[in-house]
């Protein structure tokens, strides 16, 4: 694996003779209770993006840290950005990694907001440049946390600051969490939700949805293996479909 923290520009060169994928991760700054950090959605999708980047022998590029938080900006620390100025980033990105001979970029995506501005981005990258981009958001995610966690989630394929998302952290960032702090939040979901644009602090006082206290490190190790084992079957088929060889596997 090339990591842009470590390599230079001629790794990544002789890399590109045989054929080079980039990862990118796509997170957030944004509140996930008292006892989870603001850059949560980034550590975990950065922690997933590093370990598919290993297994495909691909280029690690830094994380994108912001994404649009507009929901979350209620609480102090969140940082948020324009839909737009995120599809911009990400194809000011792509359009420069295939400048350096990249043959395609996959991104892992760690925040909801995000995924309308990626889909865009990837299609504006497809139709300019014919460049292939596959986004991932935790495949299958819903089914193993079933298996794997006790706590029941706030609502139906939501996941924040819970047993889910504080178990990742315990195995990706230990440091970062405090247990101690951790409490259980099940809100009532105004009716409307999901139908027009509500802040979560109107009705969540916490940040925190579902119940974090039974999170270990051992259920953040067997989710990020099920994700992680899901997401290489889907980066396997966008290789074969573009005729892009995995190296290392």
């Amino acid at each position: 694996m090339l990591d842009a923290e470590r390599n230079c520009w001629p790794d990544i060169a002789k890399a590109t003779e045989t054929g080079l994928v980039a990862f990118l991760a796509t997170g957030a700054v944004e509140q996930h209770g008292a006892h989870l950090p603001l850059m949560t959605d980034t550590v975990m999708a950065n922690g997933v993006a590093k370990r598919l980047a290993a297994v495909c022998d691909g280029f690690l590029l830094p994380p994108l840290a912001y994404g649009e938080a507009w929901t979350a900006e209620g609480y102090p620390g969140t940082i948020s950005i324009r839909p737009e100025t995120l599809k911009a980033l990400i194809y000011d990105i792509g359009a420069s990694v295939r400048k350096s001979g990249i043959k395609a970029l996959v991104i892992v995506n760690g925040h909801f907001g995000n995924r309308e501005p990626i889909v865009l981005a990837a299609r504006a990258l497809k139709v300019d440049f014919g460049f292939p981009v596959l986004y991932l958001d935790y495949p299958g995610l819903a089914d193993f946390a079933g298996e794997i966690c006790e706590s029941t989630p706030a609502a139906p394929h939501f996941y924040h600051a819970d047993e889910v998302e504080t178990s990742i952290m315990l195995a990706l960032a230990p440091d970062t969490v405090d247990m101690s702090r951790a409490e259980a939040s099940y809100p009532v979901f105004p009716e409307t939700f999901g139908t027009e644009a509500i802040e979560f602090h109107t009705f969540n006082p916490s940040g925190v949805f579902g119940d974090p206290r039974p999170s270990t490190s051992e259920k953040g190790e067997a989710l990020l293996e099920r994700i992680e084992a899901s997401s290489l079957r889907i980066v396997d088929a966008f290789m074969a479909r573009h005729a892009l060889k995995v190296v290392g596997k």
